[in-house]
């Protein structure tokens, strides 16, 4: 976009470019989303920057009304394969917090000096700018949610000491942690509830763009539920989604209730968005950050419905399809490495394994009571086969499929694994990598779908589950 497209998406308040990009007043000091209700600045006074943390480092503040921070990511990261958006990823999976920049070079193969040059060139800011904004966010979200005290919450964030954290927040926010504490909005602060292990929960808003249709997500994940993991219960439209989370510093229990229409402001193409109601238990606190991008990343909060209904609906084989089903969404997983074992033995043989070899919480809640099993520790029970295989490559460091794995590399070293058939790495490569655009290779795609291929086959599963007339796709070069 030019700036004369960007001033025109601030002038008219359009959501679908929160978390696109950010824009700054000169005359105030202030940097918001384009969809901020406030009164629109001169053209002549407005900058633009791809990052909060860009804007940040050019000396702009928070808005206090449209909270910019807290805008959905930009889907740009997740649909791109190439180093910039694997740093992105990672830097959200708190890479840079628990390992540095050093350590974010090294999963890249760049040095650091390297890393910062690309990030800087195409964000506005470093990868140490990008944690710092996303450490500011997650102090807030603390501050304003939970009754951690000042100290606690300072060192949950990723903050090296108080002294940084307090100039970090009066720099991004204008206020201290106390006042920002203070002022938080009355439907922020839900009441906290304490689990049997004595943790608090969490409450969260997990923002999102345009529409979002949660009913086809949560059907998905009622169907593959594993026991003693996860489980979804309630009527439909107001489902609850639980389950455990294996995470750096301890394990979490995340909740997230399904929605049956989106709450945001505005309507059509404008509409900002919305976000679902959640809550983590922590066994640590400083696993929040990276608790909520795999929540994300699980539920594809950050995908563009506009861009995805809009490519795919121009296709005459999906639009009566596209247009039943506005904001249809690909989920990924919340841990990649369970994701690849679920995907090869099924769901049954998944919850055997789950009560033979998973770690038992210290702290059951309800039905559950397990964090799903490493793949050292299925390595070492179950030796033969392609599970073993699977395990093994992941247990040394042969297969990655983190935040930051490269996708074609990952998908090279699946087909050389033995009992892996091609869809099953399909599988693996949208459940686990998170990859927008697969087609599983019996499947014939034509190359218009990119680079929606994932979304276009929900579309089509969705059609066939419901009875629609939906014509199989023409064959085409994929």
């Amino acid at each position: 976009m030019d700036d004369e497209t960007r001033y025109e998406a601030v002038r008219s308040r359009d959501g679908r470019f929160d978390g696109e990009f950010f824009f700054a007043v000169g005359t105030t000091g202030i940097y918001c989303r384009p969809s901020c209700p406030a009164v629109t600045p001169r053209r002549e006074n407005v900058r633009y920057y791809p990052t909060a943390a860009a804007a940040q480092g050019g000396g702009y503040r928070a808005c206090r009304r449209c909270r910019p921070d807290a805008v959905p990511g930009s889907a740009e990261w997740n649909a791109r394969a190439d180093a910039v958006a694997r740093a992105v990823r990672m830097i959200g999976d708190g890479v840079v917090d628990r390992e540095g920049v050093t350590g974010l070079a090294a999963r890249l193969g760049y040095s650091p000096r390297q890393v910062q040059r690309q990030l800087t060139g195409e964000l506005g800011a470093g990868p140490i700018a990008l944690a710092r904004a996303q450490r500011m966010h997650t102090a807030r979200t603390l501050l304003q949610t939970t009754a951690l005290p000042v100290t606690e919450v300072a060192f949950a964030a990723g903050f090296a000491s108080v002294r940084q954290f307090n100039d970090t927040l009066r720099a991004g926010y204008g206020m201290t942690p106390s006042k920002l504490r203070a002022v938080a909005p009355r439907s922020a602060r839900r009441p906290a509830v304490t689990g049997s292990g004595g943790s608090p929960d969490i409450p969260l808003r997990l923002a999102y763009r345009g529409a979002y249709l949660a009913g086809p997500v949560f059907d998905l994940l009622a169907a593959e539920a594993v026991a003693g993991v996860e489980e979804v219960t309630g009527a439909p439209g107001r489902r609850t989604h639980r389950r455990t989370l294996r995470l750096p510093h301890g394990a979490g229990i995340a909740t997230v209730e399904e929605r049956s229409s989106a709450p945001g402001r505005g309507t059509g193409a404008t509409r900002p968005g919305g976000w679902l109601d959640a809550s983590l238990r922590l066994t640590d606190p400083r696993d929040l950050t990276t608790a909520v991008q795999r929540l994300r990343r699980l539920f594809d909060l950050d995908a563009d419905p506009y861009a995805v209904d809009e490519r795919l609906g121009a296709d005459p084989r999906l639009a009566a399809a596209v247009a039943a089903r506005p904001g249809l969404r690909s989920p990924a997983s919340a841990d990649p490495e369970e994701a690849a074992v679920r995907a090869l033995v099924g769901p049954v043989a998944a919850a055997r394994l789950v009560e033979r070899y998973g770690k038992p919480l210290d702290a059951p809640c309800g039905t559950l009571t397990h964090l799903f099993p490493e793949p050292a520790v299925l390595t070492a029970a179950e030796p033969d086969g392609a599970l073993a295989a699977l395990c093994a490559a992941l247990a040394d460091g042969t297969l990655r499929l983190d935040a930051g794995a490269d996708r074609d590399t990952a998908h090279r070293t699946l087909l050389g694994l033995p009992g892996l058939d091609a869809r099953t790495v399909a599988e693996i490569r949208v459940r686990a990598l998170g990859d927008p655009d697969v087609a599983p290779p019996d499947v014939p795609v034509p190359d218009t779908w990119r680079p929606w291929r994932s979304y276009a086959l929900r579309h089509l599963h969705a059609a066939r589950t419901a009875g629609e007339p939906c014509p199989a796709p023409a064959k085409a070069s994929t």
